[in-house]
């Protein structure tokens, strides 16, 4: 436990509220105070819902054929998400919460934490932030103050849930009476890393709210649970164990995969798929300065269809040199969906992983083949125009051009933010 209350971190967990279906409000106005869900790839489940649609009972993740009848009852309004819209509000949101502090983490797309310690005012500072945040986007937040990340989390939980906190609350505010009262009274499952699965285990070791779980026996919940629950009882004990992170560390493996919106049934259909899966892959390693020494590529038959034959082929092979090539690696991963394709099968999903992935300025040279000498000015002149001109400006061959297997999105909004067409003034 910290010595004394000057020597606090203030750690502040800015989050979005209802993010997705903040975002839609933003451009239609008419659909305040009205039931808004946003449903994820291929309009399969709710992933952001509406306090409205909450009310009415709808789940997180509650397959959208189930609620249909509740939705055409209730009008709820269903839209695919529309994640270049989400991407782009995410980072006006962010940039305006990094002129509120000298280090600012973006833990995920509609959170951040900010490091707020030995600033004054944090009350009136929270409210600015609230209110700048909801000015100059349109996007409705909470904040939640704390010590440690995990408590700060917590925080940022109470000031969504009661009213009285305006969406500001400060849990270093609070007298230790006041604490564990308060901790007292939350749910276990409320803890950051918990969830319901973990407090189901931890309630046959009588941990059922926050308090217990940070009084609960050191040595018992590290054999059982492992040293991340111990981490989290310290955090709840206000000692840091879990730092800010201001810099994302460079990926070891990057995974570009979805599921198709129809079965594909041929190969040229899953070259193309592939290839643009293979694009996104090597812009993000690019993004990293960085090169990738494997490569691995899946195919994926439809595993909820038993009644379809079933088809699960996966292949990785050592590329000659580490490389972030989108065109190089391309054709080594059209040759792979080559070896791999068999007539016959409804193929759902597809995808690409590349590993062994090292800083672009280092590599092991073999000492028995010569090496091609590296040209990376195509590549940047490509990352170049697609940043100015928006992603997919510029594309390798004809990468995403087959239509046919590309996501349903049959409720989308229009990309308010990063099309001129679909701007409201066009």
């Amino acid at each position: 436990m910290q010595s004394s209350r000057q020597k606090l971190q203030q750690l502040a967990l800015v989050d979005c509220n209802n993010f997705y279906v903040s975002c839609e409000r933003v451009f239609r106005p008419d659909l305040i105070n009205t039931p808004v869900i946003a449903l994820s790839n291929n309009d399969g489940c709710v992933i952001s819902r509406s306090n409205e649609a909450k009310a009415l009972g709808i789940k997180m993740g509650q397959p959208w054929f189930e609620i249909k009848a509740l939705a055409q009852e209730h009008n709820v309004l269903a839209l695919s998400s529309n994640y270049a819209l989400y991407a782009d509000m995410s980072n006006r949101v962010m940039n305006i919460l990094h002129e509120f502090a000298p280090r600012q983490e973006v833990y995920s797309i509609d959170e951040s934490f900010l490091d707020l310690t030995g600033m004054p005012y944090l009350k009136d500072m929270s409210y600015q932030i609230k209110q700048r945040v909801m000015q100059w986007t349109g996007i409705p937040v909470c904040v939640g103050i704390g010590p440690t990340k995990t408590l700060a989390k917590l925080a940022n939980h109470i000031a969504k849930k009661h009213p009285r906190s305006k969406g500001v609350f400060n849990f270093n505010e609070l007298s230790e009476q006041q604490k564990d009262s308060l901790l007292a009274k939350i749910s276990v499952s409320e803890v950051w890393g918990v969830g319901r699965r973990l407090s189901a285990r931890l309630s046959a070791y009588n941990v059922h709210t926050v308090q217990d779980l940070k009084l609960a026996h050191t040595a018992t919940l590290r054999a059982q649970f492992g040293v991340v629950i111990e981490k989290t009882q310290r955090e709840l004990q206000e000692q840091p164990c879990i730092e800010l992170t201001e810099v994302e560390p460079a990926k070891k493996q990057i995974v570009s995969s979805r599921s198709f919106g129809a079965m594909v049934t041929d190969l040229n259909t899953l070259k193309d798929a592939v290839s643009l899966f293979t694009a996104n892959a090597c812009q993000k390693l690019r993004a990293q300065n960085s090169h990738a020494s494997m490569i691995q590529v899946f195919l994926s038959t439809n595993r909820f269809r038993p009644e379809l034959a079933q088809y699960n082929p996966c292949i990785s092979v050592p590329l000659p040199q580490p490389s972030s090539d989108t065109v190089h690696i391309n054709k080594w991963a059209n040759h792979l969906v080559e070896r791999m394709f068999k007539a016959g099968y409804q193929y759902k999903k597809a995808g690409i992983m590349l590993s062994e992935i090292s800083p672009a300025s280092q590599e092991q040279t073999d000492m028995w083949e010569p090496q091609e000498p590296v040209d990376t000015s195509l590549m940047r002149t490509l990352d170049a125009l697609n940043a100015r001109y928006g992603r997919g400006t510029v594309s390798v061959s004809t990468q995403g051009a087959d239509h046919s297997w590309h996501m349903k999105q049959e409720r989308k909004s229009p990309n308010y933010t990063t099309d001129w067409n679909a701007t409201p003034f066009a």
